[in-house]
């Protein structure tokens, strides 16, 4: 089958060029321009209607535009909307009351995106290590998983083996060690290997490697190593987290309390940016004024507005029924792959899910597969070459399901 010609509208054409002209060259959009949201629908700028199946990397959770929480956010910008940290707010301090009782943690450290997120998470770990610990200063490690994601900033790109991330942004921050993924003898090697080693760092699965998940009590048997070892047990949540994968977190899928536990993405329903670290107190404590910080970390309405996100979780119930949609999601790729040779794979928990192009890394392949999902109207992005990522909005119904799955079916006919 040919490639796909991209039909775009006169208007989308002028707005794409736009951002080609004016805009840095650091993502590369399908093709298509939106420009309203509401629930598991997104609409172009003319007009035509999307299921979006990427909820923009998981942060739009809730649905896109929640009226409880857009409207939590324009209450409380129009009455104060920043001090930064110099003064107390009457907001935070609810806020972070809120936040750690729902996760179970003594302490939160607000923070904006969730790639600071992360980098708070391992100063906080370093900090621990020096001053509770007793490793002897600079020589702590952090211990990461190969294919991870965790973000692009210097530190971050350091221990990542994504060489389009990494190359030429060098030199890289030293103090981590790579293992492979879902390999606990692995894991117990090298933390027997040094007394210097402070901290795991992990994404109960690796979304954006292709949605891994990790073999049954990979995560439980990690957590009871690194507390063996007095190492901690660091979970990424960002975009595993708030409900996604049929859990309010994805290590409560076995039972596992992190001692660190990164947020971001849906905590806000992708409405602010908001990221948080929370933490117990022996850990938490470590960090005194002056140490780390955010001008906007904390702010009023990131606190309203992260309240307001995280109490649709709890009152619609999102994890119950991305648990519920999930298994139907993943019963119907099932059984399109019995008919349609072009799935190899299906995995998944929850609505994080992706289908395995049989085609290889690179082959522009599933690429056109998600423009042909577009035109039949549904979003999805590649992610690795040859995988899909399906992770509609929490709030989407069995009937829009199976539509969905109408609509992938349709789409993968087209190449066969």
């Amino acid at each position: 089958m040919g490639h796909i010609q991209e039909v775009l509208s006169s208007k989308s054409e002028v707005l794409i060029e736009k951002e080609n002209k004016y805009g840095a060259h650091n993502y590369h959009p399908l093709p298509v321009v939106l420009e309203k949201g509401e629930g598991v629908y997104v609409w172009d700028v003319d007009g035509k209607k999307y299921y979006d199946f990427l909820s923009a990397y998981s942060a739009v959770n809730q649905g896109h535009c929640h009226p409880k929480i857009v409207g939590a956010m324009i209450d409380q910008a129009q009455k104060l909307s920043l001090t930064s940290r110099a003064f107390y707010n009457d907001k935070l301090g609810n806020y972070e009351e809120y936040v750690t009782k729902y996760f179970g943690f003594d302490k939160v450290l607000p923070m904006n995106t969730g790639a600071e997120a992360v980098e708070t998470a391992l100063k906080l770990c370093r900090k621990w290590a020096y001053e509770v610990k007793g490793i002897p200063e600079n020589q702590a490690q952090i211990i990461v998983c190969e294919n991870n994601f965790h973000g692009r900033t210097t530190t971050i790109i350091s221990f990542s083996n994504d060489e389009t991330a990494r190359k030429s942004f060098g030199p890289f921050t030293e103090g981590f060690i790579k293992i492979e993924y879902d390999n606990l003898e692995a894991l117990e090697k090298t933390l027997a290997s040094s007394k210097n080693i402070a901290g795991f760092l992990v994404e109960p699965i690796q979304g954006e490697a292709g949605v891994y998940v990790p073999s049954e009590g990979y995560l439980a048997k990690a957590k009871a190593l690194c507390e063996k070892h007095n190492v901690l047990f660091i979970a990424d949540e960002v975009q595993t987290g708030i409900a996604r994968t049929g859990k309010l977190l994805a290590v409560h899928h076995e039972n596992v309390q992190p001692d660190i536990l990164i947020l971001g993405k849906a905590i806000s329903g992708g409405v602010y940016p908001v990221s948080a670290v929370l933490a117990n107190d022996e850990i938490m404590n470590v960090i005194k004024p002056g140490q780390h910080g955010s001008t906007f970390g904390g702010n009023p309405v990131a606190a309203a507005v992260a309240i307001a996100a995280l109490e649709v979780v709890k009152d619609e119930k999102l994890a119950e029924n991305a648990e519920h949609l999930g298994i139907i999601l993943r019963k119907g790729l099932n059984e399109i792959a019995e008919r349609n040779d072009l799935i190899t794979l299906v995995r998944g928990k929850g609505l994080l899910n992706a289908i395995v192009i049989n085609c290889t890394e690179d082959s522009d392949l599933a690429w056109e597969i998600c423009l042909k999902f577009r035109d039949n109207g549904l979003l999805a992005k590649p992610t690795h070459g040859n995988k899909i990522r399906l992770a509609p909005p929490l709030v989407m119904t069995e009937v829009q399901i199976h539509e969905c799955l109408d609509i992938i079916e349709k789409s993968l006919n087209y190449f066969r």
